[in-house]
This record gives structure tokens, sequence and C-alpha cells, in this order.
């Protein structure tokens, strides 16, 4: 039996099942013109799965139909776990949010800023304050990305081997200590940055648990909630799950093999930011434990007021981050938008121009999967497919547009 099966009328928890069906047509459009390979999405409402429906093809090269155990790179969907397994160790006493990460990480006790110059020769100045935890949590500490190609850090984090895929060999800590001895893009705390801040938690995780980042969320998160599928590389056992990777070439979508076989081998840099593998199931059990408030079925793992902590807008002055992002890659939309710990907050819907409530928090993946949860209307909801990059097309939007005009009630 599916663990994905359905076995409530949605009109029970306020949908309306004519409604619903708009979903499917519209999403399958995008595998007809070949936009897609295929895809899963999920609707819950009070904890329970209301609607779900898949189509197309994990594998389309090979005639394999996406099913409901297929196998999902989640990439950047890997910071809210990481989030709660930091918070987690929060709630243990083990640091406060206004620590700077410089008491674990040394190339952070002496951050320098970018001023000016090129990435061969970068001008720096002193950062004025440390590098805290919760700019870590909030992509405000003025870390980078090197795919991002905006910003001459972006490059220096290339030269040292860090794109869209980090170099071969590479242990955690010694990327950590890659990025952290590069230049600030800004002062910490004045900006928000995507970046691998994600990734340096994970290795303070480490620090502070005295636990492989793996082990520690297997033991404290993944075994708990019985998310059995969510690993960082696909064991051979299931390799016939794992969806294939696409690219898109001009409006289809085409195989990856390069990247996508990359995960058939255990990492040697267990990434915080974006390392996981996952099911609809799983993260329906993750997305499950955000909506009650830290607690899924009898297993607390956080209280709800940290829960409540870390789904509140943590952007200076409450502000949005279209006041204050650089001109970074994000996996959520700007306007009316602000940032938690670990995840965006809508706090303008009218701004955003959607239906999604606020206080409503999500995040996405590059593979163009996201997710959201929305605690006033009880909702969680989740898409999955395998399109890099995900900005590729407005699934995202396309997905609350017709998952709110469903919400009758």
């Amino acid at each position: 039996m599916s663990k994905l099966r359905v076995e409530v009328e949605p009109e029970s928890f306020g949908f309306s099942t004519e409604r619903l069906a708009r979903l499917k047509p519209h999403f399958d459009s995008y595998v007809e013109d070949r936009r897609l390979a295929g895809g899963l999405a999920t609707i819950s409402r009070g904890g329970q799965l209301i609607w779900s429906d898949k189509g197309g093809y994990r594998d389309r090269e090979n005639d394999l139909v996406v099913e409901d155990d297929t196998i999902w790179r989640i990439y950047s969907m890997t910071k809210p776990v990481t989030a709660v397994a930091v918070m987690m160790l929060y709630e243990q006493g083990l640091f406060d949010l206004n620590d700077p990460a410089g008491k674990w990480i040394d190339s952070l006790r002496e951050s320098r800023v970018f001023s000016g110059g090129t990435s061969v020769a970068p001008k720096t100045v002193p950062a004025l304050e440390p590098v805290r935890i919760h700019h870590l949590l909030t992509h405000m500490s003025g870390l980078s990305y090197g795919f991002q190609y905006i910003h001459p850090v972006d490059a220096i984090y290339r030269k040292k081997g860090y794109d869209f895929v980090f170099k071969s060999g590479v242990t955690l800590a010694e990327a950590v200590d890659d990025w952290c001895s590069s230049p600030l893009l800004f002062q910490p705390g004045r900006k928000w940055n995507y970046s691998v801040a994600f990734d340096v938690l994970g290795r303070l995780i480490e620090l502070w648990s005295g636990q492989p980042l793996d082990v520690f969320l297997k033991e404290r998160i993944f075994d708990p909630l019985e998310m059995g599928d969510t690993e960082w590389w696909c064991p051979p056992e299931k390799a016939d799950r794992l969806a294939m990777l696409y690219v898109p070439v001009n409006r289809e979508a085409v195989a990856y093999e390069p990247l996508a076989k990359a995960y058939l081998h255990p990492p040697s840099l267990l990434s915080g930011g974006g390392g996981l593998l996952s099911t609809a199931y799983d993260y329906h059990r993750f997305m499950g434990l955000l909506l009650g408030g830290g607690e899924l079925d009898g297993v607390r793992l956080l209280s709800n007021r940290t829960v409540d902590l870390m789904t509140q807008n943590h952007l200076p002055g409450d502000v949005d981050l279209e006041s204050i992002a650089t001109d970074s890659f994000s996996e959520s939309t700007y306007a009316g938008e602000g940032f938690g710990l670990g995840m965006s907050v809508m706090i303008d819907r009218r701004k955003n121009k959607s239906m999604c409530t606020e206080g409503s928090f999500a995040w996405g993946g590059a593979a163009s999967t996201a997710f959201w949860v929305d605690p006033l209307e009880d909702l969680t909801v989740a898409f999955y497919t395998q399109l890099v990059p995900s900005g590729t097309y407005p699934i995202r939007r396309d997905l609350r547009q017709l998952v709110y005009q469903a919400l009758v009630d």
C-alpha cells in the first residue's frame, strides 16, 4: 500500500474536488510538451493527506514513470532540515543565537570584508562585528555561493573549487575553512545573500554534537520521524527509484547524467545546504513536524515556541527581501517575503501578489522542488520534479495559485 494514499474526501477538509481537478491538467501540460520529465505534488490539511497526484517519468529515457516512492534530489530543501537540527542543539543550551561563529570556526574569528579590487587582488576591511549564528541562519553573514557569478567573492570561491558542484574529495571541515577564509561580501547583518551558510551550520552541528552530520540527522530527526528514505546518497538497492536529473535545452528537459550519477556514491562532503535525497512521503512527515509546532505523532523534536521563533521574519526592521537582498539567486520571490531561521516567510501577500497567507513559510531546491507550510490554513504543500535550475518556469507560483483557489471553506 502506498504511503501517500489519500483516504479522505477533500470536501471534509475544506477543499473542492472539482477545483482540485484543475491542478493535474496544468502540470500535465509541462510533461506533455517536455518542459518537465515528470512530477509529483502533495496537499495536506490538518496533517491529513487530502490530495496527491503524479505524472510523467522519473527517468524518461528509460521509460520509468514517477511513483509515490520516487527518490528526489531536494537540494536546498535540505536547509530547513539543517535549521531544525541547529535549533534542537540550541534548545540544549549549547550556544546562543548571538554567539560569534568564530568561537568554533577558526577562520571566522577575524573576518575581512570585500571593499574593492578584483577576485585576483581583492581589497578588504575588517568586519565591524563577528559573523553570528543568527547571521548564518538568515543568510546575512556575508558568505556567498560560487555559482552565482555576480560578485568578485563568488569568483574567489570558484578559484578555490566551489561552483554549483564542489571540488572532488573535499571534506566539510576543509570546505568551511576555504569559504570562511575568503572575504565576506558585506558587513555581517547588513544585507541578505544566498550562501553556503547552511553548510557552515552543518559543520557547527558536528562540533556542537560531537557526531558526524549524517549520524546526527539520522538519529535525531530521520529515525524519530520515520523518514527512512532521506539520505545523503542513493544505495544500490534503491537506485532504480532515483529520478534522473534534467536541464532545459530549447524549452525541453534533457537528461544530465554526469551530475545525476554523482548521487549513486557516498559524498566526501555532507552538505547541510543542499545534500539530501528524499521522497514525498518523508518530506510530508518533515512538513508535518513544522506544522505541528515541533511535534508529530507524539514525537516532539522542538518546542512550539522555537518553531514560532524560526518562522517569524528576522530581517532588520521587518523588511522584505526586496528591500535588503543583494542581486543573488534565491529559491523565493523577494517582494512581500521575509526570512526566518532557515526559510522564507510571507509577510505581505498583497505585495507578493499571491493568495498565500501571511505567516506561511517555505523554501525550494535547485531541481525545482518546493514546499510551504501555512499554519493559519493548517496546510502543507510540496512539489517534486528534477529540473535545474529552479527558476526556469514559474512552477511554485502556479502551484500556490491553484492550491488556494481550491480551498473554499
